[in-house]
């Protein structure tokens, strides 16, 4: 699953189990729970019991488009592995009638229980499933196409001609299959589906495998019949039914890839449907292992939550995730839709292929997926540098881990609110930063080796967490290099021949599930503060973690992978630190050393005694001597040190003047990204003096850079990026340069009636310029209402949230939840837009508080949807009146209702946090600013 929140618009205005059943205890053992007729219900576990598993599914769906309900029929092959007369298994808000056991000895009916809470079902036997015979057993079921994103749901669109039309496509991740069809709903009852579908002639039917025939039934219908799928987990089954049409092309390994698009959209499918061509060639070379199914398509949904879906065979994507329009889809837009490809296709191997057992390990799923499109895109697509984007992932990852709310990557969950929460910046992001430490760490090659082995080592399997150290461990043993391949085996003879000159480690292999389990069974990150006295370099490290509680940080202890380099030689060195201390020796005196080199390692760094300074005066006469990475990571370093008070305001603020001379786009947006929050802050309290001064800073800083920048579409991925990202915020801020040429353009392209042709980078800007007026704002949004370009309505829909007029605002949040003319699943970006701008985030928070209900039965209990937005718009608040007003609103809510969601917690910590930083610092910023003030600030900033 890739979560994908428009990213261009946040960077401007942002801030900031276990396996099997549990044992009950005796008291929960004597209170049974009770079924929904009143009898007790004879399963009291959230899991289901291991006594029997599913073989294989046989399923007919038949969807009605028109009256929104479906109906069905499951038989269910089962595995007896103890003797019992009950089947527990999950549905969920459906009507089950004619159950049957089929048993050798004839076909039995089946008593049923409900047990909603749990969304679980128990069929009684009369007589005893004997272990280890053959079973069967038989429902019907009933339900309503659900009216949220997932499970069996409809959706629609609206034609070029204003025709509404429906479709009905599935989301079953994680919990949601259960809603579709009665399952035994967990990752490790894996099966094979054999599914048919009962349809329209108007719609097509398309499902994981291919359609083998198609049989006409009485009364006009047809019945879509598809091959068994592979061994695989409930949340991986898929079906769509719908007018899409679709292009296809073959690998070069042979299988058919498919891109499916409402008609109207077809026509922008070719940039995806090659690069999923490419992907799934570099995959299946590069695991050494081939794709198992004859086809993959990839369909574009209209309705879609999340960023896309790895169903196996059939992936799912927002169509912003997946349409591109060559001559209207901007550098950043082809940059995500490739990357959200590559996620879904790494999946095919990670996740699908070899599932974790259990949900506390889904970041074996998320965290390798996110890891993959970095690997994959760096070696099919070099021209999209997206090295100079991972960065960003850990430092998001960074933001909810330090503080204590946050959890460890591996950590158990039960309910599905619990699972969905796990769909976090800690799963998928930090997931991929430990895994490029350990990659650094155990060098590319060996990586790979391991990881291979360990795909083939558990195909059709669950796993947990050891299961990858293990394979990662020893990767040149006979038995790993059976599953290798040719250049694995040089890789390891060479590796021999400098055995002894090893650069971690004094024993022959590292211990990776020790190193490992540091960094996945306990939540945070380490801070290693540094001090260099003459040869000596004295190394501690401890929890970083934004609290004014230092017993929190008590206890943690990492074994981390440190690299560094020094004014003296530009080597990258290594050093394991294991133990709270060390001390390490330079050959010799030098005048700077950099820890953490590109910031491949997991883990902040603070430069006690002069460290600080000298990087300082490093950065302000020669930057370049150190990378982009690098000078990004000490950006990010010292301004997150001054929220645990480690180091002064003004040594950040001071170490930030030498933004004026950078260039490469990780250390410039992280620039802002540390600076930008400053002013956010004040915004939301009465401090506009101090606001104005530090948005003239910040404009003067990066004045150069902007005012170099052209208004074309010239350069490299990055530099178009940079470009946009800059040209945004210099017209958000009022740049006169920058809002002379935007308005002129807008004008320009109105009076075209929107047919002039912009360079498609700096259309934010001129938009976000446009939506100031009245007039300006009415035109942006027939243009919304119109245009079939995906990428264009996201960037219309973004600028217009950026406007001044309140009225407008509102309407636009109001219009999001009903869902016509703007689609409820851009909610969360449209109300969190608003919560950042000065002039709605009260509009955002009022609302939210006034929608609640409907939004978490809309986006689901725990979802990235949910936290998202709470998250986004609380954040920047950072007085203790705000404070107490959200506090009072999320106290009165109940668990059902969303009180003991993780992202609520994380917004008390973050608020005070804010309260903390602005206390402390505002005087010094203030001080600092009035110091540094060359010009005088910028009017109406």
């Amino acid at each position: 699953l890739a979560t994908m929140f428009p990213l261009l618009l946040v960077l401007f205005v942002s801030i900031h189990p276990s396996s099997g059943a549990q044992i009950p205890n005796q008291d929960q053992a004597k209170q049974l729970p009770v079924a929904a007729n009143g009898e007790p219900f004879p399963w009291d576990r959230m899991r289901l019991p291991v006594t029997i598993s599913p073989l294989h599914y046989d399923l007919a769906i038949h969807p009605n488009l028109t009256s929104l309900d479906f109906t069905g029929m499951v038989r269910i092959s089962l595995d007896v592995k103890e003797d019992t007369s009950i089947v527990v298994l999950h549905a969920k808000q459906m009507h089950i009638s004619n159950v049957v056991l089929l048993a050798p000895e004839g076909v039995r009916p089946l008593r049923v229980l409900e047990y909603p809470q749990s969304h679980q079902l128990a069929l009684l036997s009369e007589s005893v499933l004997t272990k280890g015979r053959k079973y069967e057993v038989q429902l019907e079921f009933a339900a309503n196409l659900s009216d949220s994103f997932h499970g069996f749901y409809k959706g629609s669109y609206r034609t070029s001609s204003g025709e509404v039309r429906a479709i009905a496509s599935t989301q079953f991740e994680a919990t949601f299959a259960r809603g579709a069809f009665p399952c035994f709903d967990e990752p490790a009852f894996k099966a094979n589906f054999t599914i048919r579908i009962i349809r329209e002639p108007r719609h097509i039917a398309i499902s994981n495998m291919p359609k083998v025939k198609t049989v006409e039934l009485p009364g006009g219908l047809l019945e879509d019949h598809f091959d068994t799928t592979v061994k695989m987990s409930t949340y991986l089954v898929a079906y769509i039914v719908s007018d899409f049409l679709s292009v296809s092309k073959t690998t070069k390994h042979g299988v058919k890839i498919s891109v499916y698009a409402v008609p109207d959209k077809i026509d922008q499918t070719a940039f995806a449907l090659d690069a999923a061509v490419k992907l799934l060639d570099f995959y299946d070379d590069y695991f050494d292992i081939p794709y198992p199914l004859p086809k993959q398509d990839l369909a574009a949904i209209p309705d879609f939550q999340s960023g896309a879906m790895e169903n196996w065979g059939l992936t799912t994507y927002r169509e912003t995730g997946l349409l591109f329009d060559p001559d209207r889809s901007s550098a950043s837009d082809k940059l995500g839709i490739t990357k959200v490809i590559a996620h879904e296709l790494a999946h095919q191997w990670f996740g699908n292929l070899v599932t974790m057992e259990w949900w506390n390990d889904l970041w074996l799923n998320e965290g390798f997926a996110k890891f993959m499109e970095f690997i994959s895109l760096d070696i099919t697509y070099p021209e999209l540098h997206v090295d100079d984007f991972f960065l960003g992932k850990c430092f998001e990852a960074m933001e909810v881990d330090s503080l204590s709310s946050s959890h460890p990557v591996s950590t158990p969950v039960e309910n599905p609110t619990q699972i969905q929460e796990m769909f976090d910046d800690v799963s998928y992001d930090k997931g991929a930063c430990i895994l490029n430490m350990l990659r650094d760490f155990l060098s590319p090659e060996a990586f790979e080796i391991g990881i291979i082995r360990y795909l083939k080592r558990y195909s059709y399997q669950n796993t947990v967490n050891s299961h990858l150290w293990e394979s990662l461990t020893d990767v040149c043993s006979s038995d790993a290099l059976d599953e290798g391949r040719l250049k694995h085996a040089e890789f390891c003879s060479k590796r021999k021949l400098q055995s002894g000159s090893s650069k971690w480690y004094s024993d022959d292999e590292p211990d990776v599930k020790t190193i490992m389990d540091t960094w996945t069974l306990q939540e945070g990150f380490p801070l290693v503060t540094v001090e260099v006295k003459g040869r000596e370099v004295r190394l501690s490290q401890e929890r970083f973690l934004r609290t004014d509680d230092p017993s929190l940080t008590e206890g943690f202890l990492w074994q981390i992978p440190l690299t560094y380099m020094t004014s003296a030689s530009s080597t990258v060195h290594r050093f394991l630190l294991k133990t709270k201390m060390d001390v390490l020796y330079l050959p010799e005196e030098v005048d700077w050393v950099k820890f953490n080199v590109n910031m491949s390692g997991y883990y902040m760094v603070h430069y006690a005694g002069e460290g600080w300074n000298s990087i300082i005066k490093l950065l302000q006469y020669n930057h370049t001597a150190l990378s982009g990475n690098d000078r990004a990571s000490l950006i990010q370093n010292v301004f997150q040190l001054v929220s645990v008070g480690k180091v002064r305001l003004d040594t950040a603020l001071d170490l930030s003047l030498y933004l004026s001379k950078e260039t490469q786009i990780m250390a410039v947006t992280q620039g802002f990204g540390e600076l930008v929050p400053l002013y956010k802050l004040m915004e939301k309290r009465d401090m506009t003096v101090l606001e104005n001064q530090m948005k003239g800073y910040i404009v003067d800083l990066f004045r150069d850079l902007i005012d170099r920048q052209e208004w074309s579409d010239s350069g490299s991925v990055s530099e178009r990026v940079l470009r946009s990202y800059l040209l945004l915020f210099a017209c958000v801020r009022n740049h006169p340069p920058c809002v002379a040429k935007a308005t002129k353009l807008f004008n320009q392209w109105k009076d075209s009636d929107g047919t002039m042709s912009l360079p498609v980078d700096i259309t934010m800007a001129v938009f976000v310029i446009g939506a100031r007026t009245p007039e300006g704002w009415d035109f942006l949004f027939e243009k919304y209402r119109t245009t079939l370009q995906m990428s264009v309505k996201s960037r219309i829909k973004s600028a217009m949230t950026v406007t001044y007029l309140k009225d407008k605002l509102k309407w636009m949040m109001e219009q999001s939840l009903i869902g016509e003319v703007m689609k409820t699943q851009d909610l969360p970006d449209v109300v969190v837009s608003v919560g950042r701008n000065p002039h709605g985030y009260k509009l955002a928070w009022d609302f939210l508080r006034a929608n609640w209900h409907t939004m978490i039965k809309k986006f689901d209990l725990g979802s990235n949807s949910v936290s998202y937005m709470v998250l986004g718009v609380t954040n920047q608040y950072s007085t203790r009146e705000m404070l107490q007003e959200i506090r009072s609103f999320f106290d009165s809510l109940t668990e059902e209702t969303g009180s003991k969601m993780r992202c609520i917690q994380q917004t008390y910590e973050t608020i005070e946090d804010n309260i903390r930083w602005t206390d402390t610092n505002f005087p010094l910023l203030e001080a600092w600013l009035n110091k540094h003030q060359h010009k005088p600030p910028h009017e109406d900033l």
